[in-house]
């Protein structure tokens, strides 16, 4: 199957209403915080949001490391820095990296505050925004940043609808938004990527072109770690379809008959590659 016939059927209604409302917020803070997801850092980022960010300070976070193939994390981790973006991974789970983000978050801060102290205002509170695609983690990092439940966390995009301010430490106040997503997707395996990682609801693409997409990508990539957490010897050049039945038949997923049970394995496939059970993997290059 070719990347290219994987097709996403959205209507983002309700995203038009939330880039007017980030347009708004925009201009309330000092420094943004851009989550992308280490595992595809290339397709979760939002070009409409570094249109409207404009020359505003920003920093990148690369979210859910301990999901993604450390490896590879190093050389997007590189390649960022060399386009001149202060950039650090985090996990908003265990809360590593998270200390060093702030740190950056200061740092890019600076010009704005010496701009405010020469106008004579001293001690005001750096404002921040965190903004990502849906289900990259920002309520999740809010939460640990608050010390407490301030924002609804969930695996489901599209959680998070009102903004809210909260204090996160001292001299640090963090406006919550909801997660953008674009009007269309330009490139099928941006979208591809993002399906896979839970950026967009299950019920807009076709799971099974998914998977099969996806076990393409992990048998060029990571064949070895493939074969291996599902006990499978792929041939050489076999399908991914193929690979799926052999899935499906290590798993014991049978139906009545002794039909192989595809439907339940592309759920349990996509589950565990979502959930990292599967291994850690990146699927954009650096």
């Amino acid at each position: 199957m070719d990347v290219k016939d994987f097709k996403i059927q959205w209507f983002p209604g309700h995203m038009t209403k939330a880039r007017r409302m980030m347009e708004d917020q925009l201009r309330l803070v000092d420094v943004v915080v851009e989550l992308l997801d280490a595992r595809i850092p290339a397709s979760s980022v939002n070009p409409m949001l570094r249109q409207m960010a404009g020359n505003k300070p920003r920093v990148i976070a690369l979210n859910k490391m301990d999901m993604a193939d450390p490896v590879k994390t190093e050389a997007w981790l590189c390649r960022l820095k060399q386009e001149g973006v202060p950039v650090c991974s985090v996990d908003c789970h265990t809360g590593k990296g998270v200390k060093q983000m702030l740190n950056l978050v200061k740092e890019a801060a600076k010009p704005v505050l010496e701009k405010w102290q020469k106008k004579g205002v001293r001690n005001r509170d750096v404002r921040l925004m965190i903004v990502g695609v849906p289900n990259v983690g920002k309520s999740t990092l809010i939460n640990r940043l608050a010390g407490r439940v301030k924002a609804i966390a969930s695996d489901r995009p599209g959680v998070t609808k009102q903004k809210q301010w909260v204090t996160i430490a001292k001299g640090l106040e963090l406006l919550d938004t909801p997660g953008v997503l674009w009007p269309k997707f330009e490139d099928p395996e941006t979208g591809l990527h993002l399906a896979l990682t839970g950026a967009v609801k299950d019920d807009i693409y076709d799971r099974r072109n998914a998977v099969v997409l996806l076990l393409q990508e992990l048998l060029q990539k990571y064949p070895q770690q493939l074969a291996s957490f599902y006990n499978i010897t792929p041939a050489p050049e076999e399908t991914a379809e193929t690979v799926m039945e052999k899935i499906a038949a290590a798993r014991g997923c049978i139906k009545a008959g002794g039909l192989l049970d595809l439907n339940k394995t592309e759920q349990m496939i996509q589950y565990e590659f979502k959930t990292a059970k599967m291994g850690r993997f990146t699927l954009d290059e650096p």
